[in-house]
């Protein structure tokens, strides 16, 4: 007597096996839609948010002014904290599109953009979490050649759930709040995930492939081709941020590969002597030529200053608790991290032996296990500590997940557990005991089945248990969206005030975001618990809370970063254009009380900063006694414009936008303020 399964599920699967070319269709315009929607919507429709976007951009564009391609430069001053890769891309995009916002958040956009596309590939061609689901297969007469030996994409039974794996990793690798903010921002961090992340899975289809039946091209084997990409990755990851990004992946798959026991044989297939070459003949020229041009400065400050000092002591002030990254993580992934402790725990990592005795195309959910375990851990010894460090570490969450759900959404209606799990009878080594009420022992990891059906094969059923782990961390999903819902709601009455947007608190509740916002999330939530209450339902969680996070990035968010934008960041470069469109050659723009970088780039001149109104009158006074016929373009909170002390003759209104005010000083002389 078969199983019972759920009659929608069942006839939708069968649908995509039987239009292989409208799947592959639907998958092409599912990357695109997400891909637009995630990261290009909108991208270069808001203005550069201070403080360090817009050191990367003026940096990237002084490149552009001086022809200096080695030293990145900002407001006349060298720029060590991060090496030249970002300023590329960024320069090149001015070159192209225009010194313009979209020129600076393409490269963070089109890294995450690869990084979704390269997951979903991985995914759909080695989507499965457990090696007993191969053996099972292998077992029943499936491994009629090699290839089918060792790759799940080629296994008829195993389509559907690598399709569905590749289109829930692909959104969850795009749609998470880490990733949403870093893709759209023009710095480094999102550039290193993604040349880390592609590196990581470069590797691993080279090594899932190592088993194959080799494929031989002009060039190389397919294998050999994907540690090609692997090398040139980490290569440019180094450029991206520095030797974190060789570092991490050396942990990662070392690590990796010591607890599989293969790590010589693995090493030499990947022709390691050949790869270190390729890494430092494309890293290392710009590390020699900078240190060349700069020596101990450049030494002391991004290896001395921004990587050892940042992992052993505490930089700018970014100290935070232990346990710092368990809170990033759960926000930050967040409403997927709720099921993050059951997704690691399904893998059973302490089963070594089973592991080990595995097919390699079995091991990407291991390999992404060691990816989120290598970057937190690393990070969470570190002593500085902030949350981008831990971006890198989404796409390997992600994973982890749409290997999870896609298992579970995989089968009929009641078939649950894991790696395992729902077994009524005895096995040898983990087959899959199926059928109608089967009690029998079996050592060698074979089918029993009692119905009779011997040439059959109903794919992962597993008779049911009384209790399914997927319950708690449902109803952990559910607290965890009324949370959210009441955050989002309160949110603006939580907000500290702001010198930049004095009325944004005011602006935020007059908008009705915060309502629209609690009432997506509070849907999500019960629907969420509708879910709960129907078991059959469960496989669906997970497109509830992607459909809420879609509906609250289009409706709140999108909106919200424009209300921000308007209220922060519009006053400055309006008054920023304005200064470069009255200032006089030769005339000094000069910041009071504040610094914002975002200032010299729209202004496209050196901005002289001072913290205090005394120390810059009286450099003010200083230069026009060797020069009387001096004049300066200030830049200042109105309500600071007292504290200077300036007669009304001795200044120029030149305009005032938000919270800031543009003045002309002229000729002011020691004993005249």
């Amino acid at each position: 007597m078969k199983l019972k399964v759920n009659r929608l599920a069942t006839t939708w699967w069968k649908f995509w096996q039987q239009q292989p070319t409208i799947a592959w269709t639907f998958s092409v315009i599912w990357l695109l839609l997400i891909s637009w929607v995630a990261f290009l919507w909108h991208l270069g429709s808001t203005g550069l948010v201070d403080e360090t976007e817009p050191l990367f951009a003026e940096a990237a564009r002084q490149m552009t002014v001086t022809g200096d391609w080695i030293t990145p430069y900002f407001n006349g001053d060298t720029r060590f904290d991060k090496p030249p890769l970002v300023y590329w891309l960024m320069a090149i995009g001015y070159k192209l599109i225009g010194v313009n916002e979209w020129a600076v958040r393409l490269p963070s956009a089109i890294a995450a953009i690869a990084l979704t596309v390269l997951g979903f590939y991985t995914l759909r061609s080695y989507g499965v979490c457990r090696p007993a689901i191969l053996t099972q297969l292998h077992n029943s007469g499936l491994e009629g050649n090699s290839n089918i030996k060792h790759t799940p994409s080629k296994i008829p039974k195993l389509q559907p759930q690598l399709r569905l794996s590749a289109w829930i990793g692909s959104a969850l690798i795009a749609f998470n709040p880490l990733t949403i903010v870093w893709a759209r921002t023009g710095v480094s961090d999102m550039l290193l995930s993604g040349c880390m992340g592609c590196a990581l899975l470069s590797f691993f289809l080279g090594y899932a492939q190592s088993e194959q039946v080799k494929e031989k091209t002009l060039f190389s084997t397919s294998k050999d081709r994907w540690y090609l990409a692997f090398y040139l990755l980490i290569a440019l990851a180094i450029l991206a941020k520095g030797p974190v990004g060789i570092v991490l992946p050396a942990i990662i798959i070392g690590t990796f590969l010591l607890y599989l026991g293969n790590a010589w044989d693995v090493l030499r297939e990947m022709r390691l002597v050949r790869g270190i070459t390729i890494i430092l003949t494309i890293a290392l020229p710009w590390y020699i030529l900078v240190t060349i041009a700069h020596g101990d400065d450049y030494l002391e400050s991004f290896f001395g200053y921004h990587n050892f000092e940042r992992f052993t002591g505490v930089v700018n002030g970014h100290g935070a608790p232990w346990y710092f990254y368990f809170l990033v993580v759960l926000v930050g992934f967040a409403p997927w991290s709720s099921y993050l402790p059951m997704a690691i725990t399904r893998i059973r990592f302490w089963q070594r032996q089973r592991w080990q005795s595995a097919p390699r195309s079995t091991h990407l959910g291991l390999f992404a296990l060691f990816w989120f375990a290598g970057i937190f851990g690393f990070f969470t010894i570190a002593v500085t500590k902030l949350p981008s460090y831990v971006l890198p570490l989404m796409p390997a969450a992600a994973i982890l997940l749409a290997l999870m759900w896609s298992e579970y959404g995989s089968r009929g209606e009641g078939e649950r557990g894991g790696w395992g799990e729902g077994e009524r009878g005895r096995r040898g080594d983990g087959g899959m005991a199926r059928g109608d009420g089967e009690r029998g022992r079996r050592g060698d990891g074979g089918m029993a089945r009692g119905d009779g059906e011997k040439d059959k094969i109903n794919f992962v059923s597993l008779p049911s248990r009384p209790f399914d782990p997927i319950l708690p961390s449902g109803i952990f999903n559910l607290i965890l969206l009324v949370v959210i819902a009441a955050v989002v709601f309160y949110g603006s009455q939580l907000l500290g005030y702001d010198p930049a947007a004095p009325n944004l608190s005011e602006l935020l509740q007059k908008s009705g975001l915060p309502t629209r916002g609690c009432l997506i999330w509070g849907s999500t939530a019960l629907l969420t618990g509708l879910l709960l209450l129907r078991q059959r339902w469960w496989r669906w969680l997970w497109s509830v809370n992607l459909v809420g996070f879609i509906a609250f990035l289009i409706l709140v968010l999108m909106p919200l970063i424009f209300l921000m934008d308007e209220a922060r960041q519009l006053p400055l470069r309006q008054l920023s254009a304005h200064a470069a469109q009255v200032g006089q050659p030769g005339e000094e723009l000069i910041m009071i009380g504040f610094e914002k970088p975002s200032v010299a780039f729209y202004t496209q001149r050196p901005v002289n900063y001072f913290s205090r109104q005394r120390k810059a009158m009286a450099y003010i006074k200083k230069v026009t006694l060797k020069k009387p016929q001096s004049s300066f373009v200030i830049l200042l909170k109105s309500g600071e414009l007292k504290e200077t002390k300036l007669k009304p003759n001795q200044y120029t209104s030149l305009g005032s936008a938000g919270a800031y005010k543009l003045i002309r000083v002229i000729a002011l002389r020691a004993g005249n303020s």
